[in-house]
């Protein structure tokens, strides 16, 4: 099957409910003018392993910025946190948690009242966390929700009557399209009660190029990242994308804040998965948007608080002003 535009859904019974729905994006992304595949389907095995890598480059300030937030300003941060009483720390998409242990570790040492809730769709990196969580910190309460954000909060308002404080850490906020990024505030102001808190990370607006070098960097492995996402789908649909007629491509736009992420052809092909039944064709140097990111100016943050009914109570920055951490009160 050739086509230009495909919207049926997928039901190939050889494939696994996620596979299905990784298939169903996939095709649509694809079947689109511009073409554009979901950042989310980046952290396969492999994919996880190259954003390790990634963290770790010389270019990539994020991680080190938030991790500075955290280390030097720990104290003033769980302080707040723990003024209102007893609570319920909520960590949207934990993962790992490797910058939430730090703000656990001084809630323990200044023997706070909580219990640490991390929400992940991934049930492995749950157990992977709560095993390492019991080695850390013998005796911090875990209560795990493997799930969806909404739905894993939905569950916990129709359960727990407990004060909450929301974490959605790194640069995840940005990672939404524009339009979204304030109906998502909104819709988590809605499972929100007054007392309750949240803490937002915000990539803040910098110089360019310093931003264009965290997604390009000298040494390849955000292009690899890139690249991953075609040889996961070569993998998991019999694809037969050819990665050496494709080139990385990040470009920033100091004005609206987009960090953008391409795969670009560089002739004219056409690619076929063959477990999908499913050929598309590309015209030389057409583009496969694969991430946007976006940068915000403290006014911006401020906006976008506003509108969801949010009230920013502290920033917390590094050193460069680079990143922030914004803790917002619900009145």
């Amino acid at each position: 099957m050739k086509t230009d535009l495909y919207t049926s859904p997928v039901t190939n019974p050889l494939l696994t409910p996620e596979n299905q729905a990784f298939a169903q994006d996939v095709i649509q992304g694809l079947s689109q003018n511009p073409k554009r595949l979901s950042s989310k389907y980046f952290y396969d095995g492999a994919g996880s392993r190259l954003f390790q890598k990634i963290m770790e480059l010389p270019e990539y300030y994020l991680t080190r910025a938030e991790t500075e937030i955290f280390t030097q300003q720990q104290a003033a941060i769980t302080a707040q946190f723990a003024a209102g009483g007893p609570f319920n720390l909520v960590d949207l998409g934990a993962g790992d948690a490797a910058k939430t242990k730090i703000l656990l570790h001084q809630l323990v040492q200044i023997n706070a009242a909580f219990t640490y809730l991390p929400i992940d769709i991934s049930v492995d990196a749950l157990q992977d966390l709560n095993r390492s969580l019991a080695r850390e910190l013998p005796g911090l309460s875990v209560q795990p929700i493997a799930g969806d954000y909404f739905k894993s909060l939905e569950q916990l308002q129709n359960t727990s009557g407990q004060r909450k404080i929301v974490l959605f850490l790194g640069s995840n906020i940005g990672n939404f399209p524009a339009a979204e990024i304030r109906g998502f505030l909104q819709k988590l102001r809605q499972y929100m009660f007054a007392g309750d808190q949240i803490l937002i990370g915000f990539d803040l607006k910098k110089d360019p190029h310093l931003i264009r070098r965290a997604y390009d960097d000298a040494a390849g492995v955000t292009a690899a990242f890139n690249f991953n996402l075609l040889h996961r789908i070569n993998q998991t649909f019999g694809g037969n994308f050819e990665l050496d007629h494709f080139q990385h491509f990040a470009e920033y736009n100091p004005l609206s804040g987009e960090m953008r992420s391409y795969l670009i052809s560089t002739r004219e092909q056409e690619v076929t998965l063959q477990n999908l039944d499913f050929t598309i064709g590309f015209k030389a140097w057409e583009t496969i948007h694969t991430e946007s990111s976006y940068k915000f100016s403290e006014a911006e943050i401020k906006s976008l608080a506003q509108e969801a009914g949010l009230h920013p109570r502290h920033l917390f920055t590094d050193a460069n002003q680079y990143f922030a951490n914004v803790l917002f009160d619900i009145e």
